[in-house]
């Protein structure tokens, strides 16, 4: 740590274990009593990190409620990269929801939905490549993938038709700029109840694309704050299209899960495979688009 340019700053730093990334991450206290996530990562990781920095700065500058962006930099040893975020003190909201009534959850939801809407008004880079074409150059292989070495399950046709005769509906679709990872697990809900989205180092599709495909991480298991998510970000008028592509993205995401997990995430294959049958269960074997969890609450 000591080869951090304002490590001597610090007071008291300590580990943290959670989650999936391969950065080093690590909660500090300084000698003044604040608190700050620190992200160490592979000097080769230098240009994704550095871009990753300038886009939270530009969102926090959207006022998105997230950590703030207080430095970025390589250190000493130029061995590493680091970041130093504030601390947003709090509980993950996948922790805080079931403790909520159906009306809180719904209402913590419609928050999330306003600040991904809020997210996504930062345009896509100028002269993107379209959405359709992006998608499918990663969808395909990982298609590929299941059809050649997939687990098998009762309605994966069903699944797998849906998704080849419906592609024509990623043509010309809008692209903005993604979180990448928006689920209950990186949202924070603060000690007077605000919600904060945290880890913005998640790279999917270069982290911008369609904005509704960033819906295909939403929390089904809570569907009073999965609907508020939803309606909060459409202000409670949901377009039709977006029902159909909602199922698209879900349903394409569920079955491309289960190769990566076979090799990476053995332990969560039952859950994924879980998680098929349920797609299956919401959308009627994909004859309806509406999922069976959406609840409206007046």
């Amino acid at each position: 740590m000591k080869d951090i340019p304002m490590a001597t700053k610090f007071q008291d730093i300590q580990p943290i274990k959670k989650g999936m990334s391969s950065d080093e991450k690590y909660f500090v206290t300084a000698q003044n009593g604040e608190h700050f996530l620190l992200r160490l990562a592979e000097y080769k990781e230098f240009d994704r990190k550095k871009a990753e920095y300038e886009l939270m700065k530009k969102l926090f500058h959207l006022n998105i409620p997230m950590p703030s962006p207080i430095d970025f930099g390589v250190c000493n040893n130029e061995s590493s990269v680091y970041t130093l975020l504030s601390w947003i003190d709090g509980e993950e909201a996948e922790i805080a929801i079931p403790k909520l009534s159906k009306e809180k959850q719904y209402e913590l939801g419609k928050e999330s939905g306003r600040i991904l809407q809020r997210i996504h008004t930062l345009n896509a880079p100028e002269n993107t490549e379209d959405w359709e074409t992006r998608y499918f150059s990663t969808m395909d292989k990982r298609l590929e993938a299941f059809r050649r070495e997939g687990i098998l399950f009762e309605g994966n046709d069903i699944i797998l038709n849906y998704i080849d005769t419906n592609r024509h509906m990623l043509q010309k679709r809008p692209q903005c700029y993604h979180h990448g990872d928006y689920h209950l697990g990186n949202l924070i809900q603060s000690k007077s109840g605000q919600l904060f989205v945290i880890d913005w180092h998640t790279v999917d599709f270069e982290n911008y694309g369609d904005p509704w495909y960033e819906f295909n991480r939403i929390g089904m298991e809570y569907p009073y704050f999965a609907s508020g998510q939803i309606d909060g970000y459409f202000d409670n008028h949901v377009p039709e299209d977006f029902w159909k592509l909602l199922a698209y993205y879900l349903s394409a995401s569920a079955i491309t899960s289960i190769v990566w997990s076979k090799y990476f995430a053995p332990d969560r294959l039952s859950s994924i495979l879980e998680l098929n049958q349920n797609v299956l269960k919401w959308f009627d074997h994909m004859n309806s688009t509406v999922p069976t969890w959406y609840t409206q609450v007046k």
